[in-house]
């Protein structure tokens, strides 16, 4: 190798070593794995993207919900549930009615068919579930998503940057 070769592998590993310890890229990299992983387990099993499946949990842990429930409950944007909702309904999956006490609110039910759905998909992924208690203790998780608890409000409060630290990733 010539001395600009070495100095270019020299720089590539000294920056993947920095990023080791780059948690807002670490958290990015193991929440892709994670999407990554499910994404296969669900397509072995039927044909659901995560939020797909993750509408259908929550229908069938919680009864018919809103979108802002299911958003917050799935602690995401309510607009990818809304974008989701009409591909499940011509699914077959799920159905809408009218809030009853907002009449602007729609209330989304598991059907007979989304039931069916989850069932075959569900068994997967309590499976995977289990298996992530067996390299996380109980004790583990709780620290684990107390941290994560820290990181949330780190980012979500507009005082964590100063001036001086403003456009860092």
């Amino acid at each position: 190798m010539t001395t600009t070769q070495n100095d270019r592998v020299d720089r590539y590993k000294a920056r993947c070593l920095t990023q080791e310890r780059n948690l807002f890229g670490r958290l990015q990299a193991a929440a892709l794995a994670s999407r990554t992983q499910a994404k296969r387990l669900l397509k072995s099993k039927g044909d659901l993207s995560i939020t797909e499946w993750r509408v259908l949990w929550d229908l069938a842990e919680a009864g018919p919900l809103t979108v802002t429930e299911m958003a917050s409950i799935q602690r995401t944007d309510h607009a990818l549930i809304s974008r989701t909702i009409p591909a499940m309904i011509e699914k077959g999956y799920v159905a809408t009615k009218t809030g009853t006490t907002d009449r602007r609110t729609s209330l989304v039910a598991l059907t007979a068919a989304g039931r069916s759905v989850f069932e075959g998909t569900s068994v997967i992924m309590s499976q995977r579930r289990a298996a992530l208690s067996t390299a996380f203790s109980e004790a583990d998780l709780d620290v684990f998503l107390g941290l994560i608890d820290r990181f949330e409000q780190f980012v979500e409060d507009p005082k964590s940057l100063s001036p001086a630290t403003e456009g860092t990733a």
